[in-house]
């Protein structure tokens, strides 16, 4: 079976009845991993997790097949979670599904990966599997699922908070829900005994900023300022960033801009249209100079290889973690080297 990104909460409990495998792609990793997370919770009896990874399933593609079938030592139930990168487990799943899938479940986060990918293909038309893709939020909706998560957690937002959250979080709803717990914990907030919440209480429990992550760096690459990029790329380092976090804050802009350019079409003022987007509350008004320069250099085809890059990029890191630093800045270099030719 297949769901989209639209109607998978609703999707997901009888998912998790029927099906076996489950497959999580798309651009927005962060909302894929969520959701294999929600499945999760949803198991009758999950048990013990046993992790794999892609790249340990593509060297032993009956690895997958074995783990499925197999029970722990005292006869506890469990399920298979693999993290993979594009179609790492492609042959693992073949060889999974090629008698009856039986035996606990698997759950699959695919990383560069889409529902129309091959391993994708092995699953969409099964009745005991799930492939879920999912894109990067955008400002808009992410701020209205950080109010409806303050209710539950005792908290009434008053102002442009939840945007501010939407933001600090960038966008990652994972992030935003740490900060509404924080803020609970702070104010003493319960659904019984709800309290207001406002910037200085933002601002007393350290909640990050646009300026404590990954924006300006994100903002001197893609705008083509390759004198500031070393700069960022030493406070990248100074604060323990992690490369896989400050690329994921690159697709999710690139993610955007993709979403800004169909949007734009062929009209060619910009700035006209950011002011459009700003007004319907898509776009915060503090990034539309930085997304009007943006769209600007990253249009079209240059788009389209950005974003190539970027998921080639990705699974660089993903394969070569104790290079990973290194990798992110040769490859932020080369793209902000790129950008400075427009």
């Amino acid at each position: 079976m297949k769901a989209s990104q639209k109607d998978f909460k609703s999707l997901a409990p009888r998912a998790a009845r029927e099906a076996r495998v489950f497959f999580f792609c798309g651009p927005d990793e962060a909302g894929a991993s969520d959701a294999a997370h929600t499945i999760a919770g949803l198991l009758d009896d999950p048990g013990e997790r046993i992790e794999l990874s892609g790249a340990e399933l593509k060297r032993d593609p009956v690895r997958l097949g074995d783990e499925a079938r197999s029970t722990s030592l005292f006869g506890d139930n469990r399920h298979i979670w693999v993290r993979a990168s594009g179609d790492e487990a492609h042959d693992a799943v073949a060889n999974l599904i090629g008698g009856d899938v039986e035996g606990c479940p698997v759950l699959i986060v695919a990383t560069g990966a889409s529902d129309k990918s091959r391993t994708a293909k092995l699953l969409a038309a099964r009745p005991d599997a799930l492939v879920a893709m999912f894109y990067p939020p955008d400002l808009r909706s992410v701020t209205e699922t950080v109010r409806q998560m303050a209710g539950p957690a005792g908290l009434r937002l008053g102002g442009d908070l939840a945007e501010r959250i939407a933001r600090a979080a960038a966008l990652d709803t994972r992030l935003a829900q740490s900060e509404l717990t924080k803020l609970a914990l702070y104010l003493d907030a319960s659904p019984e005994s709800p309290r207001t919440a406002d910037i200085a209480a933002l601002e007393a429990i350290g909640a990050r900023t646009e300026d404590d992550g990954f924006a300006t760096l994100v903002s001197a690459v893609l705008s083509g300022e390759t004198g500031r990029v070393g700069a960022e790329l030493r406070r990248m380092r100074e604060l323990g960033l992690s490369p896989v976090g400050v690329l994921l804050a690159f697709e999710r802009r690139a993610a955007q801009l993709a979403q800004l350019a169909g949007r734009l079409g062929r009209r060619s003022d910009i700035q006209a249209f950011l002011k459009e987007e700003t007004a319907a509350r898509r776009v915060f008004w503090k990034d539309e100079r930085e997304l009007n320069e943006q769209l600007r250099r990253w249009r079209g085809r240059r788009l389209a290889r950005l974003v190539e890059r970027l998921m080639e990029l990705h699974r660089s890191l993903l394969a070569n973690s104790q290079n990973a630093e290194l990798l992110l800045a040769r490859g932020l270099t080369d793209i902000a080297r790129a950008a400075a030719q427009r």
